[in-house]
């Protein structure tokens, strides 16, 4: 394969609207146009198939049943389990699903709607929520997101009453979800919450509910407006606010295309998202073929988050897990636990993904997760790596044992050319490009052992 500017730009798109591309899918691609490579990554990403590991909701006994405390640890137990099976499906869809752009998106929206519970039932509700209109209309996605169990749970919505309305949800869906600090008064956010009053979910069965008892049906002032409003009201006079659309282009771009926003460029894209009635795959298809998109300073410049990483990893070598739960403690030893946001900000994401211990675990991993925990070096080594080897060498069963992980080399081989050179495969694996002294240091033998010091550089962090 020659590389050029067409594959340059397929790379690049792929790197951020999936987790990256295989070298067979980049030669077959590379015979489109730019515009055909889009809609067809557009097209891929049409069907919805929600996660279905949690099969019921998981309620806690009553206390009118006066538990026991074995039943209170067997509800505990039982919730756990289901709570973490969740995680690990939607990794396991990450790292394996067609439906690329569906699921990019569908993190996106997760760590823009943050929300935090410890119910797995709730909380497969609400990811599915966001897959099945990740790329449909946000009025609807954020309109749907309110209603659900999880989402009314952790901002308190449950308990927003006439006469004791809760302001909580009111807040952050103007501070976090729609227009950003500054855009409101704390006279709209009391009174966008007395319409929110009534919005409630019935615990058994998990759905929605709008309690008419509970709702204030006198008049609210918001945004200068006055009525009888209701939730769906507050949040069509929101989306009326093209900041709404503006805010909603930058998050895109800050976790599409780079940290440091542009300013007339995010401007561009709010104006064609208010424009198009808030379509996000209008939006996203504004993005992603934009000439500026491409540009040189959009390419390889963001920190893959810890579940890019991880997962990245996942498909580049098609590892399997022979203790799924290894996946969790993986997730938080990098700094990212889905569906467990810090705080209701969600995760800050660019450069407070790297420290020096996260970097270091970060550099490990790949050897952990591909050859036992050791990664070789090149040529002869001096007595202290000797001992280093020696030592790690001796400890490669405990953390084969340990992490359970088993790449497919072979079908992983099957992918690339036979003689691939070292140069070649850090153009497939690595988004940005390896600095020339740091190439030299990866000796060119062993496909396997290329492939793990490539993933171990610090250029594979980027994307």
């Amino acid at each position: 394969m020659k590389r050029s500017e067409k594959t340059d730009a397929i790379k690049h798109l792929y790197s951020r609207a999936s987790f990256g591309i295989t070298y067979p899918e980049l030669i077959r691609l590379s015979r489109l146009s730019q515009k055909e490579v889009l809609e067809r990554l557009l097209k891929e990403a049409e069907p919805f198939t929600p996660l279905a590991e949690a099969k019921e909701n998981i309620l806690r006994p009553s206390r009118q049943d006066n538990p026991s405390e074995e039943d209170i640890r067997a509800y505990t137990k039982k919730r756990t389990e289901q709570e973490e099976a969740v995680n690990i499906s939607w990794v396991s869809r990450l790292s394996a699903d067609k439906a690329d752009l569906r699921e990019k998106l569908t993190l996106f929206w997760h760590g823009h709607f943050a929300c935090r519970t410890t119910n797995g039932y709730y909380n497969q509700q609400l990811n599915n929520v966001q897959r099945k209109h990740a790329l449909g209309n946000f009025r609807t996605l954020v309109t749907e997101v309110a209603k659900t169990p999880a989402m009314l749970s952790f901002l308190n919505n449950q308990q927003n009453r006439k006469g004791k309305p809760n302001e909580n949800f009111a807040r952050e869906l103007m501070e976090l979800f729609t227009l950003g600090r500054g855009h409101y008064t704390e006279a709209d956010i009391r009174e966008s919450a007395r319409a929110f009053t009534g919005w409630q979910f019935r615990p058994e069965s998990a759905g929605f509910f709008f309690n008419e008892r509970q709702h204030d049906r006198g008049t609210k002032v918001f945004f200068g407006r006055s009525g009888n409003f209701q939730g769906e009201d507050i949040i069509n006079m929101i989306l009326e606010q093209k900041q709404c659309a503006y805010f909603i282009a930058e998050r895109m771009y800050r976790f599409f295309v780079n940290d440091t926003p542009d300013p007339m460029h995010v401007r561009d894209l709010g104006d064609y998202f208010y424009g198009q009635n808030y379509e996000i795959t209008a939006l996203i298809r504004r993005m992603f073929s934009s000439k500026w998109f491409y540009n040189e300073k959009n390419v390889g410049n963001k920190i893959k988050s810890p579940i890019e990483f991880l997962v990245g990893l996942n498909r580049s070598f098609y590892i399997q897990y022979a203790r799924p739960r290894v996946l969790l403690q993986l997730q938080r030893s990098l700094g990212q636990a889905l569906f467990y946001p810090p705080n209701v900000a969600g995760w800050p994401g660019g450069t407070s993904w790297i420290d020096s211990s996260s970097l270091l675990t970060r550099l490990k991993l790949p050897s952990t997760l591909l050859n036992g925990g050791i990664l070789e070096s090149e040529g002869k080594a001096d007595p202290e790596d000797e001992a280093y080897l020696a030592t790690a060498r001796r400890s490669q069963p405990n953390v084969e044992r340990k992490t359970q992980a088993f790449p497919d080399w072979e079908r992983f081989r099957r992918t690339l050319p036979a003689a691939i050179t070292r140069e070649q495969l850090a153009y497939v694996l690595l988004a940005s490009r390896v600095k020339a002294v740091s190439l030299e240091k990866i000796e060119q033998s062993d496909l396997v052992q290329m492939a793990i010091q490539l993933v171990s550089t610090p250029e594979y962090q980027l994307c």
